[in-house]
């Protein structure tokens, strides 16, 4: 092959590896809707371009962060703050793992805002040095407990691993992955959802307004009792 023959070929492969790392980044950072705040480290969010998800459903555990359980002090607190940042907003998903129960891990960022560090900042959260490295969690943290913000307003917290290995009957309803197929059909009663992330999908997603005649955002009182 001549010289010239050689250029183009080195000039196409970089083009396909080109386009293959423009995949690879558009694959793991994207925007999306979030549709339902489950509790303070955890959202459900519409991402239409992710086909492996049915009718476009993802369930995003915020990276790097721990937040109080529902039924631990500062929990309903937590899962309020986060809510107040995201819910029903457009915000920007940049993807670091999928975690064991098929959750995507990752850091979510509105209009400039870093959530999963202000949750930290907010005393909301737990910083998580166990699974980063990252010092700016850790001086949030710090910055939190020393002016006895949210959680750290208590003498001696608990952190939520902790809480969890001590209330062995405690089943996160997080990590539950449900099997309901989530696409809008012709379900108009909470009789008929499966689960209480299908009761919030044709809450949010299909606009199904009669599952929540509290008008609270919160579907089928009964199916999604302590976990939604």
């Amino acid at each position: 092959m001549n010289l010239a023959g050689t250029a183009l070929v080195c000039a196409v492969l970089l083009c396909l590896n080109g386009a293959a790392y423009a995949a690879t980044e558009s694959e793991t950072e994207f925007s999306a809707k979030v549709v339902v705040v489950l509790d303070g480290d955890t959202v459900l969010v519409v991402h239409k371009a992710a086909g492996q998800h049915a009718g476009g459903l993802m369930k995003i555990r915020l990276a790097e962060i721990d937040a109080p359980e529902k039924d631990q002090d500062y929990g309903a607190a937590s899962t309020s703050s986060l809510r107040q940042m995201v819910w029903h907003r457009q915000v920007r998903v940049r993807t670091q793992a999928v975690d064991k129960y098929g959750r995507t891990v990752a850091q979510l960022e509105v209009d400039g805002l870093r959530v999963n560090e202000e949750m930290v900042r907010r005393g909301m959260a737990w910083e998580y040095s166990h699974y980063h490295s990252d010092r700016r969690y850790i001086a949030l943290q710090q910055e939190a407990r020393q002016t006895g913000r949210g959680l750290w307003s208590q003498n001696n917290p608990t952190p939520p691993w902790i809480w969890r290995k001590q209330h062995t009957e405690h089943k996160d309803a997080s990590t539950v992955l449900s099997p309901g197929d989530y696409t809008c059909g012709t379900k108009r009663r909470c009789t008929q959802m499966i689960s209480c992330d299908e009761a919030f999908y044709y809450l949010n997603v299909c606009g199904v307004k009669a599952l929540n005649p509290q008008r609270d955002g919160i579907p089928c009182a009964k199916l999604c009792a302590g976990g939604s």
